[in-house]
């Protein structure tokens, strides 16, 4: 019987085959600096289609705190992440890319900061390898979120962090299936710091997030933590309205004093265009809305196992 406190560190793959060995011995080597914690690998493949699966089979039955969670199709990132927390025994959770972006020595200044009585413990970024272009769309995303929402999500994290078990045992009320982690994570509350560091480029293996990957991300935050697009429609329709009330009002007087002044069908073209899209953009921002509701309705779950190892 042992007294020691436990890590849970979650490692979501999908076809990573090129990283797996790596991150295991990195991740341990340093765990290894802290030999006063207990802690468990729980490596989660999304439904990889490379050697990925095997690889972790192979690391698992040589090393019974390494566990291995198989889904049975790629069902995202969040779900991945989901599958760790639902799976995690420890009494804090930490999870890192398998592609180590993320630096594993960041994990022993978690810990540390964990230890000062933290709850949740949050890497943030000051330097990312990318284009200037997602560097530009990522600033302007989680400006526009935290103008548009009620609770404040750092714009720098990737969600690599440590959080403890009662942070865990709270997301794990959260009955949504819709999820943005970090806004959750964010709503949550508890006491939280923050870790700067600097995030490394991905040196083997090639990322499977793309422009659309981000966009549908993008999605959850905004239409999970904001209602203030519904609330603009509403607003800018009593404006539309007031506006061409007074246009209307204004046209008929002009038509009853002076005559007719529009001769051309372009200026009707022109209105029925611009209200047309004003409409279409409103009915697609409800659509999405709508969404959300059908998927929360549905009620199926965020993943399915298809085969673990070392999982009692």
């Amino acid at each position: 019987m042992t007294n020691k406190k436990k890590i849970s560190i979650c490692i979501p793959c999908f076809n990573e085959e090129e990283n797996i060995a790596i991150a295991y011995h990195s991740l341990n080597r340093v765990m290894n600096l802290r030999k006063k914690y207990d802690y468990e690998f729980l490596f989660v493949d999304n439904g990889s289609f490379d050697k990925t699966r095997d690889l972790i089979v192979k690391i698992a039955k040589k090393d019974m705190r390494t566990k291995g969670i198989f889904l049975s199709r790629n069902f995202g990132p969040e779900s991945s992440g989901q599958a760790g927390l639902d799976n995690a025994t420890g009494d804090a959770f930490i999870g890192i890319g398998c592609d180590l972006q993320d630096p594993p020595e960041l994990i022993l200044k978690f810990i540390d900061k964990w230890e000062k009585g933290y709850d949740i413990v949050l890497g943030v970024y000051t330097k990312l390898d990318d284009n200037l272009v997602m560097r530009v769309i990522r600033k302007i995303f989680y400006l526009f979120l935290n103008k548009i929402t009620f609770i404040d999500i750092p714009k720098n994290s990737t969600g690599y962090g440590l959080y403890d078990k009662k942070v865990i045992s709270a997301l794990k009320t959260l009955p949504e299936k819709y999820r943005f982690g970090r806004g959750l994570l964010s709503w949550v509350g508890f006491k939280r710091t923050y870790v700067s560091y600097e995030r490394q480029k991905r040196l083997r293996g090639k990322s499977s997030y793309n422009i659309f990957g981000y966009l549908k991300h993008a999605e959850r935050g905004i239409f999970g933590f904001s209602y203030l697009v519904l609330d603009l429609m509403v607003y800018g329709g009593f404006i539309l309205v007031f506006f061409s009330f007074l246009f209307i009002s204004g046209y008929l007087y002009t038509v009853i004093v002076i005559g007719n002044p529009i001769q051309a069908s372009i200026p009707t073209m022109l209105a029925i265009v611009f209200f047309g899209g004003i409409q279409l953009l409103a009915i697609s921002i409800i659509g999405k809305y709508i969404q959300v509701i059908v998927e929360e309705t549905k009620n199926r779950p965020m993943y399915i196992v298809d085969d673990t190892i070392n999982i009692l």
